[in-house]
């Protein structure tokens, strides 16, 4: 920000209430203008501001169409009149507006029109009112559309500031913008906070491309949270469903497009290899994956090894190990070079071992120091004893005065939550920590209703199968596409069963036993362990073997966070089945 700019900014926070909504600086609608600021308001409209940090002597020269300036004192500049760039930025935003028949009048004299007021105006931020009517600007700029320095003090009469941005609408008629509606705006104007499952649904570029009938957006504390993490490393702590890899995906969005002629590349890392899968096509989906390189941690480090002819360790059961330790030794003998990447942004980040972290954050370019950590300790289900006491300072981490939590649940109905908490309340109790240690939080669920989860009680797990199998094929005939379903086993076995039911009534499916299994794009039931479903999301979400957990031998509160993590996958409908007479059956009441 400019000086002027930042004391606008400040203003704006003193002096209007909390339901004002405010931007700056953020490319909106189809054609990307950048507005300096945007202020919207349920009641008073859309508002848009273009901000002059311009002394009096730097204009030589002022007309209704264009200024001739001076900059510091340099060469003669002619540019836009401020007014009529501002006028230009809230048509673009009007006529994107306009397209969506929720947006508009419906009838009378106005019918096709925008069915809230806008406005647009200039702040000079260094030229006083007695300047500007002196010096004749008023012939050039409209004194009601302007607000000049000595009217946005910090000792100012709020209301009276209010009423200068009000002056600013040329037309103000009684309009209240329902959540709804201030949401489909924000879905219009900022194509960047659409959940990633619309991101695909709507061409912005088309004239006659239809808008969706339902419009899924970032809620306004994750945008926030998006738009402002700033520089250095972040810290995010926050439950299933928050919203974490949203956030994740716009941040390596924004990093890449605000440094597309970078040498260096943004790494994205996760643990589970399906989620990996994902995250790399929504970056190529989106014309970023020479940009933006996403993959699971140890892809990443066999990369790595192979990349810089490092030695691979033999196939086996201790391979894995192997590898990442290779890798971490490469380093510290300069071998593989640190400072990588532009930025490191992790997901996940719970199910990282301390070791791993401290090598990631070798990884970063000191001269960006930009790392993001996703967290939640609830999801942790690998190797959760395994060293997992330590400090983020102690791996190189600053989340000092840098950690977010996020407590709400987006994702699953209520519905679905509490299922998830019959069997995981109890045993997932929440921690309270400073900023360098690991919380456990406990969700908030968001409110939204949906189906009772059935359960259902059967007498052997190849019945639940069968069971599975029909209700699957039930909620095809409703309107559900296969590639909406997911069946999460505890096992092999139980994913087997499933897979030979799925067989015999023709449905086309898929299981993920290996790597390069997982194929997200592919209309078919994706069968997988509840394990590696982590980090994944599907309408509609089917668990077997629920009966027979924590099977003998199993910690009960272990098998609890696999169940939670199985179970809000879940974003419409969850079937479970039970057979057999474990705790879990049991707590479910089948």
């Amino acid at each position: 920000m400019t000086s002027g700019e930042k004391r606008l900014a400040e203003r704006l926070e003193q002096q209007l209430e909390n339901d004002y909504l405010l931007w700056y600086d953020t490319p909106i609608g189809p054609k990307q203008t950048h507005p300096d600021f945007v202020v919207l308001h349920p009641r008073r409209g859309i508002l848009i501001l273009e901000t002059k940090d311009w002394k009096l002597e730097t204009i030589v020269r002022a007309t209704r169409q264009f200024f001739e300036i001076t900059p510091d004192g340099g060469p003669l500049k002619v540019v836009i009149n401020p007014l009529a760039q501002a006028r230009h930025c809230a048509i673009q935003v009007v006529n994107a507006l306009e397209r969506d028949a929720q947006l508009i009048h419906h009838e009378g004299r106005h019918e096709g029109k925008l069915a809230f007021p806008w406005g647009y105006g200039v702040v000079f931020t260094r030229i006083t009112r007695r300047q500007f009517e002196a010096a004749g600007l008023a012939e050039a700029i409209e004194p009601d559309f302007v607000i000049c320095s000595d009217e946005m003090q910090e000792t100012g009469d709020a209301e009276r500031f209010q009423q200068r941005l009000w002056n600013m609408f040329p037309h103000s008629f009684p309009s209240i913008l329902t959540v709804p509606q201030l949401d489909r705006a924000r879905w219009i104007l900022f194509p960047e906070v659409r959940v990633p499952t619309q991101e695909s649904l709507f061409d912005d570029q088309d004239p006659d491309a239809q808008l969706p009938s339902v419009m899924k957006v970032m809620d306004l504390q994750q945008e926030q949270l998006a738009r402002s993490l700033g520089d250095g490393h972040r810290v995010i702590h926050g439950v299933a469903g928050s919203g974490k890899t949203m956030i994740l995906a716009y941040r390596a969005e924004y990093l890449a497009k605000a440094s597309a002629e970078a040498a260096k590349p943004i790494l994205v890392l996760c643990f589970n290899e399906p989620l990996g899968v994902q995250l790399n096509a929504l970056f190529e989906a989106k014309g970023l994956a020479h940009r933006v390189h996403a993959r699971n941690f140890h892809k990443w480090c066999r990369q790595q090894l192979v990349a810089y002819h490092q030695p691979l360790p033999q196939q086996g059961g201790a391979m894995f190990d192997e590898m990442v330790a290779n890798v971490i030794e490469a380093v510290g003998r300069q071998q593989i070079p640190a400072g990588q990447y532009q930025a490191v942004l992790i997901d996940e980040g719970h199910d990282f071992r301390p070791e791993w972290l401290k090598l990631l954050t070798q990884m970063v370019d000191p001269s960006t120091n930009s790392l993001l950590l996703l967290y939640d300790d609830a999801q942790s289900i690998y190797e959760r004893r395994h060293g997992k006491q330590f400090s983020f300072k102690s791996v190189g981490i600053q989340a000092q005065g840098r950690t977010t939590i996020l407590k709400i649940n987006y994702r699953n109905t209520r519905q679905i939550l509490q299922l998830a908490n019959k069997i995981a309340a109890d045993l997932l109790n929440p921690e309270e920590k400073d900023d360098d240690g690991i919380p456990l939080i406990r969700p908030i669920s968001y409110g939204r209703e949906g189906h009772v989860p059935l359960v259902v009680r059967l007498p052997s797990v190849s019945e639940e199968a069968v069971k599975i199998a029909e209700l699957l094929d039930s909620a095809r005939q409703q309107g559900h596409a296969w590639g909406d379903m997911a069946i999460l086993c505890r096992n092999y076995a139980m994913m087997d069963l499933c897979a030979t039911a799925l067989s015999k009534k023709g449905i086309p499916h898929r299981m993920r036993k290996r790597s390069g299994d997982f194929q997200p794009g592919d209309d078919e039931v994706k069968i997988l362990t509840m394990k590696v479903s982590k980090g994944l999301e599907f309408p509609v979400v089917a668990i077997p073997g629920v009966g027979q957990m924590p099977a003998p031998g199993e910690e009960e509160q272990e098998e609890a966070r696999l169940f939670y993590v199985a179970a809000t996958r879940a974003t419409s409908e969850l079937i479970v089945t039970v057979s057999g007479d474990g705790a879990f059956g049991r707590r479910l009441g089948a």
